[in-house]
């Protein structure tokens, strides 16, 4: 029998990340999912208008009625204040828990005060069985850890392993390898692992949304860690490949950004 994925984030008007791209990830791992919403966002692709949080008793009330079920994992993805933190953190089951920290959107809107973040250090990442920051996520991570920008990322990744978060997987998409993006697996006395990939020559909304839930959907149908993150990258990987095809079929040149000089071809909306 296969339980569901409690998924607890913000909802994105434009479809792109956020709570959508998770129920995509989920209902595509053949589970069903439960929804926490956090907050209301007003969001473009290319910039967030407003976010609007939901009251901590109604946050409560979701998060409550989802557990009337035999949830299978949860996923994290965006918090918006202390009061939302401690809700959660009250009310977070003995099951695989993935934490997304999304800090800031990728046009660049902070979510959360440092302050907030400290929260979540404290309150929930003891009981965390996979992070999955990006590197400027943990950069953000690693300055509200110790306020020293000397301190190493290395650093913040061995404190939060140290405070009980069980696995810390580093994306590589903002790495600077021009060829290939690596994600990087950090886990307590045991071997870093890194998984690579080809780096396309564009970029995808909720690509991190994505990997997360796919993660506790994996987590909660019963794969092993190590088997949840390959089925989740290679679900990535498939995504880039289709819109690599698809943007290929409509004469979209990926290095110029502009489209084919093939009259039979139509330039796509940009």
């Amino acid at each position: 029998m296969t339980r569901p994925v409690l998924l607890i984030g913000g909802m994105d008007s434009s479809g792109g990340a956020g709570l959508a791209r998770d129920l995509l990830a989920v209902h595509e791992a053949g589970l069903t999912a439960r929804i926490a919403i956090t907050a209301v966002t007003v969001q473009t692709d290319r910039r967030v208008q407003a976010v609007s949080p939901v009251s901590p008793e109604m946050l409560a009330a979701q998060i409550e009625a989802a557990l009337e079920e035999d949830i299978g994992a949860v996923k994290i993805g965006v918090l918006c204040n202390k009061k939302l933190i401690q809700v959660i953190a009250d009310r977070l089951p003995d099951v695989p828990i993935i934490l997304d920290p999304v800090v800031c959107s990728s046009s660049g809107h902070n979510f959360l005060k440092e302050d907030d973040i400290k929260t979540i250090i404290d309150l929930i990442l003891p009981r965390v069985t996979v992070l999955t920051p990006n590197i400027p996520e943990l950069k953000i991570l690693n300055l509200s850890l110790q306020s020293n920008p000397t301190f190493e990322n290395i650093d913040a990744i061995e404190a939060f392993l140290a405070l009980g978060c069980q696995s810390i997987l580093v994306k590589g998409g903002h790495d600077s390898h021009p060829e290939f993006s690596t994600d990087i697996l950090y886990r307590t006395g045991l071997p870093t692992l890194y998984f690579g990939s080809p780096r396309y020559q564009f970029d995808l909304r909720g690509t991190g949304c994505q990997l997360a839930s796919s993660i506790a959907a994996a987590l909660s149908q019963g794969y092993s860690l190590l088997s949840a993150i390959a089925r989740a990258r290679c679900g990535i990987n498939e995504r880039f490949q289709r819109e690599q095809d698809n943007r290929k079929y409509m004469g979209f040149d990926l290095q110029n950004q502009e489209g084919s000089k093939n009259p039979l071809l139509l330039r796509p909306a940009l």
